[in-house]
């Protein structure tokens, strides 16, 4: 921890809401020093000028408001979608990919503004502290941390209103009394929701609860198709239409939504150690990942498939947590880009009820499917069958030989 004298200005990364706010006066009056705000839209749709009023009314001269949802989507969900990465078999990793970018703005704008510190909003309990702290030391290695949850004493929502009021932070009453029980984080990939009745594994989350999704039963009762081109393993038009990476997003997010698509009620193992109850929206995420699959099935060699599915689970653990910027994450993302160099082509995919199934695959000029040997009709000679007969002898050679010396002669 460095000492408080030494510090004079730090970059915060603030999102207006009252936790931050109360962090920026927090450093103000513990370390006496110059604060700068830093407030990042990654999608998560809500308005963030009032971040910067917010942040005038405590003084702050430097103030970053930063539209950050194309470099996102581009060079951290595409990515990490090319690597097909689940956590734990069920998460699509919607929080986990964005801290590594908030990081990497955090301490730009400390280099800068020849700040002194970061800090940050997370507890000492979650992933994120460490996936934000990670990340600046791998970028910026003499940076200084400070994360207020791991040293104030305020401990509960009481105690923090009660420092809002002592210290002049404004807060919307209005808005607070209607505010979410929940805990929860949106982007471009997803939005969460921790705490409150989701604390016990067993209860059900309530169906208001969700925002970006109906519920499968209120969907609608027809389908609706999507036809995604992919460019190596990236998609880059929908039904026909070219879209950047941060447009493909919010138009699967909205479809999917309107299909009830991307739900998911997950109790996962944090980094720290504990296990965690989450749900999670991710519609474009969980569109993304099926048709991704769907044209590498057609087009990746099957060892090249298997190899890739076979780190994908360590891949995935990289990014939970937060060694987004470490040398093995980086090794692995040029390997699965080596892979995708051929996978291109169209996948159509059928929405319904919360579900989504693939309806058809094609690529012009990288398909590995060749229907003259995989048919059941007549293949004019391409496969002998014959053939077949050496392979599964030579196979079954090491089992033979075993079971000749254990004595099994039969």
């Amino acid at each position: 921890m460095p000492n408080k004298q030494d510090i004079k200005k730090v970059v915060l990364a603030y999102s207006g809401g009252l936790d931050t706010s109360i962090i920026a006066k927090w450093l103000q009056v513990e370390y006496n020093c110059e604060v700068v705000t830093f407030t990042a839209d990654i999608g998560q749709g809500e308005e963030l000028e009032p971040a910067r009023a917010k942040a005038e009314a405590m003084g702050i001269k430097e103030i970053y408001i930063e539209d950050l949802r194309e470099e996102f989507a581009r060079d951290f969900v595409f990515p990490m979608f090319r690597a097909n990465a689940i956590y734990e078999g069920e998460y699509l990793l919607g929080t986990s990919i964005a801290r590594p970018l908030i990081a990497k703005r955090l301490v730009e704008i400390a280099q800068m503004t020849g700040a002194d510190a970061i800090s940050h909003g997370a507890t000492g309990k979650g992933n994120d502290q460490v996936r934000f702290e990670m990340g600046a030391y791998a970028l910026m290695p003499g940076v200084h941390v400070i994360a207020p949850w791991r040293e104030w004493s305020l401990s509960s929502r009481e105690s923090l209103m009660k420092y809002a009021e002592e210290h002049g932070i404004p807060i919307d009453y209005k808005k607070q009394s209607k505010k979410s029980p929940y805990s929860m984080d949106a982007n471009l990939l997803h939005i969460s929701y921790e705490g409150d009745q989701l604390e016990d594994p067993w209860v059900e989350a309530e169906e208001d609860m969700w925002r970006w999704t109906v519920s499968p039963e209120a969907a609608p009762d027809k389908a609706t198709y999507v036809e995604l081109t992919y460019q190596r393993g990236d998609i880059v038009a929908i039904n026909g239409q070219a879209m950047s990476p941060a447009q493909v997003m919010e138009y699967l997010n909205k479809v999917g939504g309107e299909n009830g698509i991307g739900r998911a009620d997950i109790v996962e193992n944090r980094y720290v150690g504990m296990k965690s109850r989450g749900c999670y929206e991710t519609p474009a995420g969980t569109i993304m990942i099926k048709g991704h699959r769907a044209i590498e099935s057609l087009t990746l060699d099957r060892e090249a498939a298997h190899l890739k599915d076979s780190i994908m689970s360590k891949y995935a653990e990289l990014v939970y947590n937060g060694y987004w910027w470490s040398p093995e994450r980086r090794m692995l993302q040029s390997l699965i880009d080596a892979s995708q160099e051929n996978v291109n082509g169209e996948v159509r995919l059928k929405l319904y009820k919360g579900n989504v199934y693939v309806a058809g695959r094609k690529s012009d000029t990288d398909s590995l499917f060749d229907v003259r040997i995989a048919t059941f009709e007549d293949d004019a000679g391409a496969y002998d069958q014959k053939d077949a007969a050496g392979f599964i002898k030579l196979n079954a050679l090491r089992l033979r030989i075993a079971a000749r010396k254990r004595g099994n002669r039969s």
